[in-house]
């Protein structure tokens, strides 16, 4: 099975939550090269972004999965036109917000300061998703943590090593002893 294909079998058991509710029911088509609106310097800020979500600690971090590649992927081929649109928009913003706080860009700024940023712009896209209506696009912060997390934990990294990784093949056994404190599992 392709990481692609998890993720959209993760994705409809979820009910389509993370992303959006008809993204997976009308399924992903792959970007043409006219369509695809990310450079590589995109690409290394969204790692850079999914990094502060996602930092190293005991496990590697967001950027070691490739994780804007992965946003990138899944914005060209999955997400409406409206919703790469606020995406972008809201690519330029981080990063005017870095500058009008912290006098740098967000690659240029520490990473206290960047985490400093990414709570604030958390409670921002709280308060705006508690007021949205449904038809309303989500926060262009949302779509990076939830991009962010669901290419992070469907990765091969995610999984084996943020995770207890205990291959089951051919059945599931629910009967693993935890401790408090111990990593949640990862079975495959």
């Amino acid at each position: 099975m392709q990481r692609r294909e998890a993720v959209q079998y993760i994705s409809l058991l979820l009910g389509g939550t993370l992303v959006g509710g008809s993204l997976f029911t009308t399924g992903c088509k792959t970007a043409t090269k006219d369509e695809n609106a990310f450079s590589e310097t995109d690409i290394a800020y969204l790692d850079e972004v999914g990094d502060t979500i996602l930092p190293t600690t005991g496990s590697p971090g967001a950027k070691a999965t490739k994780i804007g590649l992965f946003m990138t992927t899944m914005i060209n081929d999955c997400y409406e036109p409206k919703n790469k649109k606020v995406f972008l928009e809201g690519m330029k913003k981080l990063d005017e917000l870095s500058e009008k706080q912290f006098s740098e860009s967000f690659v240029d700024a520490s990473p206290q300061q960047r985490k400093e940023l990414l709570v604030q712009l958390d409670k921002e896209q709280k308060d705006y998703m508690l007021k949205k209506k449904p038809e309303d696009v989500s926060h262009y912060f949302r779509m990076m943590k939830e991009l962010t997390l669901l290419g992070y934990f469907t990765s091969e990294i995610g999984s084996k090593q943020a995770r207890r990784h205990v291959p089951v093949p051919g059945r599931y056994d629910a009967c693993i002893p935890y401790k408090k404190g111990d990593k949640a599992f990862s079975q495959t």
